[in-house]
């Protein structure tokens, strides 16, 4: 895989299937950054820790320090995962104009061998609470759907019970057959079975000012349309009478395996 940064043209989906139906799409941008490598070379069409149209902060992750590759070091080391020795690549939402709101990023620890030893999916919610679902063992691969309960509130439409199936795909660059893509599906599951189907896909390119400029300029991708889709949405849920839950207290831990 290209170990320069890179950054994803494409859409998000989000149905619910119960008790009513309803469903949405909207164009996406996002960044795709192999932090090791960043480390030691700095990308210069990437802004970190400062001010511009489209840039990335450290303290937006983690324990919101301000080296969030030392934080997800130390949670590694601290669950048992000694093996995560390749690239670390981050998929997550930018900054445009000093300002974010990331519902979800996903961190991508591998080997040396480029196999890899674990996902972190990094949640947020709109209280400002931030939770961890670790993923690994023999079943994780790409392709492979993986399974966590779900401990943390995400949406007042939904309760903090049943369980989360993710399916990560990546494909490699190349242009004669395909192009470097990476697809993320994420279905909550409750008691009666399958309740919402969320992915969020995209074509991957090299993070250029030029590609920035385009994620900054397309007004449906920044993180402020992005913020008020999501209060959009619940209006309309609201209006159609879904039910809604008061959010319990956030789990004790962190991280949740």
């Amino acid at each position: 895989m290209n170990a320069g940064p890179l950054i994803g043209f494409g859409q998000g989906r989000h149905t619910r299937l119960r008790p009513v139906r309803h469903a949405f799409a909207y164009p996406s941008a996002f960044l795709m950054l192999p932090m090791r490598s960043l480390r030691h070379s700095p990308c210069p069409a990437l802004a970190r820790n400062c001010f511009a149209l489209l840039s990335f902060h450290d303290r937006d992750h983690g324990d919101g320090g301000p080296d969030c590759l030392a934080w997800l070091e130390a949670l590694l080391q601290a669950e048992g995962i000694a093996d995560a020795d390749g690239e670390v690549w981050l998929h997550t939402y930018p900054r445009l104009l000093g300002y974010a709101f990331k519902p979800v990023s996903f961190w991508y620890c591998h080997r040396a061998d480029g196999t890899l030893a674990a996902i972190v999916v990094e949640v947020n919610n709109t209280f400002g609470e931030r939770h961890c679902y670790l993923l690994s063992g023999p079943r994780l691969r790409y392709g492979a759907e993986l399974e966590a309960d779900k401990v943390f509130h995400v949406s007042p439409f939904c309760r903090v019970e049943g369980r989360y199936r993710f399916r990560f795909l990546r494909t490699a660059p190349d242009a004669a057959v395909h192009p470097h893509r990476t697809v993320v599906r994420t279905d909550h599951d409750d008691a009666q079975g399958p309740l919402l189907q969320t992915s969020v896909s995209g074509e991957l390119q090299p993070l250029t000012a030029a590609a920035a400029r385009r994620a900054f300029w397309g007004a449906s991708v920044t993180s402020f349309g992005l913020i008020a889709r999501i209060h959009w949405q619940a209006l309309r849920l609201w209006l159609r009478r879904v039910p809604f839950f008061r959010k319990p207290d956030a789990p004790d831990a962190f991280v949740s395996r």
